[in-house]
């Protein structure tokens, strides 16, 4: 969308002639004029205003000048928190420079900027997060800054696995107060089905790569989770707390 076209948008609908829903539709329908070609990326600056979260960088792959150039990008032409996710310190050290404002989250290997004043984190809607073991927590944590960033409350309860399921009946109060609950878990991947039957709320599972030989890199803990006997647990991919952390947020949004 151009500026011309732009103009033209907001004078049809202060005369009028174009409604609010027309605008707003067309507004989130730009797309194809959002997008900023780099020749090896092209960046779509339409994103935050149909998704409500501006485009989110995936590091790894990237050299160190491509990431800064996309992040200082996104920067520069949104207002809303910015993520790159699996980013290493490196990177981080190259781009801070030019963005004094991004945070590096070395756990949840994360550079991140979190600027939006105009959030209102509902107490009342709680995500929680939780894992099987200590080592699930690098998983965990990119689920619950991602959550976080989104615009969320969020709690943890970390190495509360079913290998002493006691822990885990410990934390009763904060499973049935939360709105949304992610379950990190490697090894057998039982937890997910375990806090499924203990909530009404939606579960989302991650299994994480954290076992010996025969767990296969997550294989068996994912294949646990989506053979889950339990109601309402939803299964995202191996290691992807992002993916986890959006969804519990997209889920809030609407509950």
């Amino acid at each position: 969308m151009t500026e011309k076209n732009l103009l033209e948008l907001l004078r049809g609908y202060k005369s009028d002639k174009i409604s609010e829903t027309e605008v707003l539709a067309r507004l989130k329908n730009f797309s194809s004029d959002a997008v900023e070609n780099f020749g090896f990326a092209s960046i779509d600056h339409g994103r935050e205003l149909r998704q409500g979260f501006p485009e989110v960088v995936y590091a790894p792959g990237k050299t160190k000048e491509q990431l800064k150039i996309i992040f200082k990008n996104l920067y520069d032409r949104s207002a809303g928190n910015l993520i790159a996710s699996r980013a290493t310190r490196e990177q981080f050290d190259f781009l801070h420079a030019e963005i004094p404002d991004a945070i590096f989250d070395e756990t949840a290997r994360m550079i991140y900027v979190d600027r939006d004043k105009t959030l209102t984190r509902d107490a009342d809607k709680k995500i929680l997060i939780m894992t099987a073991g200590t080592s699930d927590i690098p998983v965990a944590e990119e689920a619950r800054l991602t959550a976080y960033l989104w615009g969320n409350v969020v709690s943890t309860c970390y190495d509360c696995g079913v290998a002493g399921i006691h822990r885990l009946f410990a934390h009763m109060d904060e499973i049935v107060s939360a709105n949304v609950i992610i379950v990190v878990a490697g090894m057998e991947g039982a937890l997910a089905s375990v806090v499924g039957g203990l909530t009404s709320r939606p579960v989302i599972a991650v299994p994480t790569g954290v076992g010996y030989g025969a767990s296969f890199g997550g294989l068996a803990a994912l294949l646990a989770m989506l053979n889950s006997c339990a109601a309402g647990v939803s299964v995202v991919n191996i290691d992807n707390g992002f993916g986890a952390g959006v969804l519990a947020a997209k889920i809030n949004r609407v509950r």
